[in-house]
């Protein structure tokens, strides 16, 4: 069995009446996201997406909310001709929760559009540029020479710096995929002339580039590796048509570019749910026993559950959450776990443990509501068709990716399906397994608890108020661009634009940290407020939905209302901007003691008289920087 990359093996084939549901939908004057969604979860090939994007763009004109869908434009740019696959982008974003507009520019007009201050791309003022640049179209010294990547380099920094000046917005790089026929044979990537040597420079300075400005990767070059370049480049529809590359790869393309921008807006998922027999072992536990299930080395099948196991470690080595819903009794199912020599998997791995005999669909149900997060965070991984079908019609919010008959090709084919997908990675990524552990231990205690203040005070607290700093600055875009459920206004910013209101004297800025006897919650809410007059306005509140329920809220409105009294300001001001996902929120700033100040069915205004504040008791011991006494 071979597993083809380009085919999206992960995805169950299309409905044979998809044209009929695609014209159901045209038809329609509400048009359904979750439709359109269940639809583009498919493995469209090129007409199917390009069908699809035209519903969706029908859809987008009927009505301003299409939710599970949120919105995001595109500028497109590129040195190829991006109209041959810019059609069927939309649908592509919309698997990945994203409700795309693009706006491209003209073919092979990079220079003039980024330079232009008022060029389509810069006018429009789009929420990110795709830089889609293909090897033709760089300025690579075919003489060789140390300077020729360098000079691409200093190209394409050149448009980066028209579109900051233009249109203000973050720049998608794509890395450039080397063309398969070498110069030199074995030596190519050794030879400063060689085109890979070029184009392997290139992309090392155009991922630093990236990373110095804020920016975002698209690894073509990676993508290009994964299928085969000698796939990938077509040099006959190059000439005709100047396609950057073969039209059988567009499917796979517009996936990439889907998953990128749904990381971008925040859907990229949280938490991997593992079933256990035939998934993480060979075998039923239940009835083969320890000794008879497969699993560890010297076995081939048992080595491919084994390395299973190994690539669900390494995600949540990376912060993804790991959880197991089995069918089993629960003393059996963690019999392994505990007994067997060969599991790579042990118990303090995994967040939240469903063994028992209810359906799958309600125990990922508990699941999600143990660890306070979303059902669209979830993806199951499952041997079982039959299971799997019964999740996707019950939660078809929740990832399923079909999986191969042998177990050898699971973790390749979890892992290539981009369910968590990156824009940033830190250590407090890195720790997110551990602070859902710590969850749910804070969860077991709080039963234990007789009442909630008494459980509050036995965790013993200490909340932290930082400034903005240049440190944490990743991690402060990275949870305003992918909050989604408490957030007030899920207004989203630059990397470039938090760090000029970082450095604002009108702006005051808090990163705020929670720790306990269980450990080190991480950030767990950002602050931005602007000072107007005798006004502070809170521009952005948001926090993490896993400390709900510990009275955070009402520590940094106390805050707040400190850093009003030290700066003369009688006034606190905020606004809840409804959406699909934050409705959470809705009567937050009331239950606080703000007051109703106005507003429209978009933007509900709230104040809070400073003078008429009084501080409550909280349970946590405070902790501030210089800057956050200023």
């Amino acid at each position: 069995m071979t597993f083809q990359l380009q085919e999206l093996p992960w995805l169950e084939a299309p409905p044979a009446d998809f044209k009929s549901l695609c014209n159901a939908l045209d038809a329609s004057d509400a048009p359904d996201g979750a439709e359109i969604v269940g639809l583009a979860t498919k493995a469209l090939n090129t007409d199917q997406l390009t069908r699809l994007s035209k519903t969706i763009e029908r859809a987008r004109t009927k009505t301003k909310a299409l939710s599970p869908l949120r919105g995001f434009h595109l500028g497109l740019l590129g040195n190829g001709t991006t109209c041959l696959f810019a059609p069927a982008l939309a649908a592509g974003a919309a698997r990945h929760g994203v409700l795309l507009r693009v706006t491209q520019a003209d073919y092979d007009q990079v220079a003039q559009e980024a330079l232009d201050a008022s060029s389509t791309i810069n006018a429009a003022k789009p929420d990110a540029v795709l830089l889609a640049l293909d090897f033709h179209g760089l300025p690579f010294n075919s003489a060789g020479g140390n300077s020729s990547d360098q000079s691409a380099l200093d190209y394409v920094g050149m448009i980066r710096e028209g579109l900051e000046r233009g249109a203000g917005v973050p720049v998608i790089f794509q890395t450039v995929a080397c063309p398969p026929q070498p110069l030199f044979g074995s030596m190519d990537a050794q030879v400063s002339m060689s085109l890979r040597r070029q184009i392997q420079d290139f992309n090392d300075g155009l991922r630093e580039l990236a990373a110095k400005r804020g920016d975002y990767i698209l690894d073509v070059a990676a993508l290009a590796e994964s299928i085969g370049t000698q796939n990938w480049h077509n040099p006959v529809q190059w000439n005709l048509y100047k396609l950057p590359f073969a039209q059988t790869m567009v499917p796979i393309y517009v996936e990439y570019v889907g998953r990128l921008l749904g990381a971008i807006r925040g859907n990229a998922r949280k938490c991997l749910v593992l079933d256990l027999d035939n998934t993480l072992w060979g075998g039923t536990i239940g009835d083969d026993g320890l000794e008879g299930i497969v699993l560890g080395q010297g076995d081939g099948v048992g080595e491919a559950f084994t390395e299973i196991q190994r690539t669900a470690l390494q995600l949540r080595d990376r912060g993804v959450i790991l959880a197991v819903s089995s069918k089993n009794t629960d003393e059996v199912a963690r019999q392994p776990f505990r007994e067997h020599p060969e599991m790579t998997l042990k118990l303090d791995h995994i967040a939240v443990f469903q063994a028992n005999w209810s359906d799958k669909a309600t125990n990922i149900e508990a699941i999600a509501k143990t660890l306070n997060i979303g059902l669209d965070s979830l993806v199951l991984l499952d041997d079982n068709p039959a299971e799997r079908s019964q999740v996707r019609k019950a939660l078809p919010m929740v990832a399923v990716p079909e999986l191969p008959a042998d177990p050898s090709l699971y973790a390749r084919t979890l892992l290539n399906a981009g369910y968590f997908e990156a824009v940033t990675f830190s250590e407090e990524d890195r720790q997110r397994g551990d602070q859902y552990q710590a969850n749910a231990q804070r969860a077991e205690l709080s039963a234990k608890s007789r009442d909630m203040d008494e459980f509050l005070t036995s965790l013993g607290m200490t909340i932290e108020f930082h400034a903005f700093d240049a440190v944490n600055l990743g991690r402060i875009a990275q949870l305003i661009n992918k909050t989604n459920q408490f957030n007030l206004t899920t207004r989203r910013y630059t990397h470039s634009e938090v760090e000029t209101m970082s450095r604002s004297p009108d702006c005051l800025t808090f990163q705020i940290r929670l720790r306990d006897r269980f450990g080190d919650n991480g950030v767990i809410g950002v602050v931005i407020a602007r000072k107007k007059d005798a006004t502070f306005d809170i521009d952005t509140w948001l926090m993490s939905c896993r400390v709900l329920g510990r009275r955070v809220e009402e520590a940094i409105i106390a805050e707040l209302v400190r850093h009003c009294r030290l700066n003369g300001v009688d006034t606190l001001e905020g606004s809840y901007l409804p959406t699909a996902k934050n409705g959470m929120v809705r009567d937050l700033y009331k239950k606080l003691g703000f007051a109703p100040a106005g507003g429209t069915d978009d933007q509900h205004v709230w104040k809070l008289d400073i003078s008429e504040y009084n501080v409550p008791a909280l349970p946590f011991e405070v902790i501030r920087d210089s800057a956050a006494n200023a």
